[in-house]
């Protein structure tokens, strides 16, 4: 329960409400050097805790719903990606060009999925397009790994080198990382909000989200994930991409339950844009850091053209430091702190056994934005919500320990080591095996095919225990509310015209 403990406290929560927090563990799930499965389940259960504390607020209740947080369907949840079939086809997780190097002096890894990022490497090697993964590798092992990690970023791609967790530490990035809260959380004004109507108590399934607009301006993968996970509490949650810059079908598959997928110009369709943000009452974005400040969507200037807006922000690297700026995906965050490292063998870098950067961070975003919601409802303001990939390894590698041995009362930090490794290989007292994640998986038709994928691994009294639509082709829908703005947000518009 510490880390729920923890992760709530940075939330802003009341610290009482954790007790109505249950737990299945289970040994075998999410197996690591690392914590990764207190993590996971604390991001799960702190999601759905907000998501159960804003249903009692909209429905009157006097007590919150009951949570309660299976460490099997967490797991599957966090691993969805690599559950996901489509017409019973297995997506390919990796492209050939994403993958670890081996370089003069270390080692690198690159992303290169998208097509746009595989060029910008390929260039930034000197290599023609059609290059192979073995002349990249010849290329790559003639250079030293810091080398090639400023050539491919100072060319738009994605490469890091592997650092230790010493190095990563004493990186001027990490300082800046570490100097942040795991959840910022900020009140930009004091405006009005708006008032959501009360939900019915005895209707279910409880969608506390029920009634919200959510812009979705993300990618890969924290972002989507909450999005996601709003769309199954009941928000109508429109993502909105570039036409010109296509998600990944599979991705796309695996992530958009729940949603609705448009194409929008930031460029040309300004007033589109702003005709929904009018009665938009949550946006989350999750591109780089200030890359979408020129089109005004800055935490400020969202507030500012939509008062009582809540605004909810994730990148890889955090929005401080020299990194910035930089692109950056789990894995390749994974690298750079340290992780890969400890994970790895003597003879080869490793990785988590799930992208739990991404997941975690994206639960923990979604019951930002809940709290942030619940808070509205008290004493109104406009609010923002910001995490990091990078600050969410941090809590990983060194805060999970800590506050674990603050509870525990345990000095050595080599026993508590020890111990956490026994306890992810056995049967907890009062837990249960994992017997796999099949019970987890559902599947259901779609336009993209029949889908096999992994169930939400949120669970509170009467809440949901499936989205209510399937994904949708990327694009398909209209740039427009499912039901029309009110008359308020109709004369908030016209008055800014």
């Amino acid at each position: 329960m510490t880390g729920i403990k923890y992760a709530w406290s940075a939330l802003g929560g009341d610290p009482s409400l954790p007790g109505r927090v249950t737990t299945v563990t289970r040994a075998g799930t999410l197996p690591a050097h690392l914590p990764v499965r207190r993590l996971a389940r604390a991001c799960v259960g702190v999601c759905a805790l907000a998501a159960a504390e804003l249903g009692a607020r909209r429905t009157g209740a006097a007590a919150l719903p009951g949570v309660r947080v299976d460490d099997a369907a967490v797991a599957t949840a966090f691993t969805s990606e690599r559950h996901l079939l489509v017409d019973g086809r297995a997506p390919v997780q990796f492209a050939p060009l994403s993958r670890f190097w081996r370089a003069a002096d270390g080692w690198v890894r690159t992303h290169a999925n998208y097509p746009h990022h595989r060029a910008r490497l390929l260039d930034a090697l000197g290599l023609p397009g059609d290059a192979s993964p073995e002349d990249v590798a010849a290329r790559v092992a003639g250079r030293p790994a810091l080398e090639v990690e400023d050539a491919v970023y100072g060319a738009g791609g994605l490469a890091v080198a592997l650092r230790s967790p010493g190095e990563w530490a004493a990186h001027e990035q990490a300082v800046a990382v570490a100097a942040r809260p795991l959840v910022e959380r900020g009140r930009p004004d004091t405006a009005h909000a708006r008032v959501l109507p009360p939900l019915d108590a005895g209707a279910t399934p409880l969608l506390p989200a029920a009634g919200l607009r959510v812009l979705d301006l993300t990618r890969v993968l924290a972002g989507p994930v909450a999005t996601r996970t709003l769309g199954l509490l009941g928000a109508d949650v429109l993502r909105l991409d570039p036409p010109w810059l296509p998600e990944l079908p599979d991705q796309h598959a695996d992530t958009g339950f729940g949603k609705r997928s448009a194409t929008l110009d930031l460029t040309t369709d300004r007033a589109a844009f702003e005709e929904l943000l009018a009665s938009a009452d949550v946006v989350v974005t999750g591109y780089r850091p200030g890359a979408l400040d020129r089109f005004g969507l800055s935490p400020e200037a969202l507030a500012e053209r939509r008062p009582g807006v809540v605004v909810a922000q994730v990148s890889a690297w955090g929005a401080y430091g020299p990194w910035a700026g930089r692109r950056g995906f789990d894995s390749l965050v994974q690298v750079a702190t340290g992780i890969a490292e400890i994970e790895g063998a003597a003879d080869r870098p490793g990785a988590l056994p799930a992208q739990a950067l991404d997941h975690g961070t994206g639960y923990l975003l979604a019951a930002g934005v809940l709290r942030a919601l619940t808070e509205q409802s008290y004493d109104g303001g406009s609010r923002f919500v910001r995490l990091a990939l990078a600050r969410t390894a941090r809590w990983l590698m060194e805060e999970m320990e800590e506050t674990e041995e603050m509870e525990e009362g345990t000095e050595d930090k080599a026993e508590h080591k020890a111990q956490a490794k026994a306890e992810a290989e056995s049967v907890p007292e009062g837990g249960e095996s994992y017997e796999g994640p099949d019970a987890w998986l559902a599947e259901t038709d779609s336009a993209l095919g029949r889908l096999r994928y992994a169930r939400p691994p949120l669970s509170f009294a009467d809440g949901p225990a499936d989205w209510a639509r399937p994904p949708v082709p990327w694009g398909s829908a209209p740039s427009r509310w499912a039901q029309p703005p009110g008359p308020k947000a109709r004369a908030d518009l016209a008055r800014r015209a």
